[in-house]
């Protein structure tokens, strides 16, 4: 399987250490089935840092993702599960991650999501309102989380 990863820099090694902290699903890689996305959100960071686009691509033995070599925490949708597991993560006091899965897969919780966390935060809605609202989004994206150098391990730089 092709996994992409939108970025500024080439990344031929994976370092976790530069990873930032407080992501949906904690301080790691993230990656994309879909290169599409992937090139988006190159783009945009692209624009932020006055830089071009960089889609890196990496392989991976579907078996990996599959068995039961790592650890992986797997969301099919926008559930409450879901959203308590991205809380989490996302409001951790020392910024790394509140789990020990080598990977995790789901939903992105992307800008119109992220809205919708800041009102739960901010105390505009309470968590059921929050979930309630999440059934109506649109155009679910996912991506892979690899937070271990166990996980990055399996990740191969193709080309």
């Amino acid at each position: 399987m092709k996994l992409y990863h939108g970025s500024t820099v080439v990344i031929d090694e994976i370092d976790l250490s530069l990873s930032q902290p407080n992501k949906d699903f904690g301080k790691g890689f993230y990656l994309s089935d879909n290169e599409q996305q992937a090139f988006e959100l190159a783009s945009f960071k692209a624009k932020l840092f006055d830089a071009e686009p960089i889609v890196n691509v990496y392989c991976i033995d579907d078996d990996v993702l599959t068995s039961n070599i790592l650890n992986i925490k797997r969301f099919t949708g926008y559930t409450r599960d879901w959203a308590e597991f991205v809380l989490a993560n996302r409001t951790s006091e020392d910024g790394e991650s509140t789990h020990d899965y080598d990977v995790v897969y789901g939903p992105i919780a992307n800008d119109r999501i992220g809205l919708q966390i800041r009102r739960l935060l901010e105390h505009e809605t309470d968590f059921d309102g929050f979930i309630e609202r999440l059934k109506y989004i649109k155009g679910v994206t996912f991506q892979y989380f690899f937070g271990t150098e166990r996980s990055v391990k399996y990740l191969h730089k193709d080309g």
